[in-house]
């Protein structure tokens, strides 16, 4: 179990930085994104999108995570905004980027949009041998017993 569950999401993102995104006024679905991380930067990441894109508009968004072997989950509330600074969409930029543009960097339709974190609801999968038991046997699990999950402030 990890000391800080901050840490452990933080790192499961890095590892697969691949997230649902939804604005929270809109009743549209999430859709897939995958995050710029930067590791010096622990209250936001960002999105290469286009301007047309569902979450074009910004405002108080969502993004939910699930780690590849579904260890972590997290639920991120924060506010999606335009980002405009072009040393933040150059430092990202990489070909898997410029696939998604005909024209680079100079695409009309391309938008980045930062994702400043407000705060995490995030649980860590790591049952106890009580719990293992428990779920091999059909009996009532516990919720402390299947690993911790915490509200936590980003």
């Amino acid at each position: 179990m990890s000391s800080d569950i901050r840490t452990t999401m933080w790192k499961a993102m890095a590892d697969s930085p691949n997230v649902m995104v939804s604005l929270i006024a809109s009743r549209s679905h999430a859709e897939p994104m995958h995050a710029q991380l930067d590791k010096d930067a622990d209250s936001e990441f960002w999105f290469y999108t286009t301007k047309d894109n569902r979450i074009a508009e910004g405002g108080p968004a969502m993004v939910q995570f699930a780690d590849k072997d579904h260890e972590v989950f997290a639920c991120i509330r924060g506010t999606l905004v335009k980002e405009e600074r072009d040393e933040i969409i150059d430092k990202y930029w990489s070909k898997q980027v410029s696939a998604w543009y005909e024209d680079g960097k100079s695409d009309d339709s391309l938008l980045m949009m930062r994702f400043e974190l407000d705060d995490a609801e995030i649980w860590e999968v790591d049952p106890t041998i009580k719990g293992m038991f428990k779920l091999m046997t059909g009996k009532n699990v516990e919720p402390d017993e299947m690993g911790d999950h915490k509200q936590v402030n980003l």
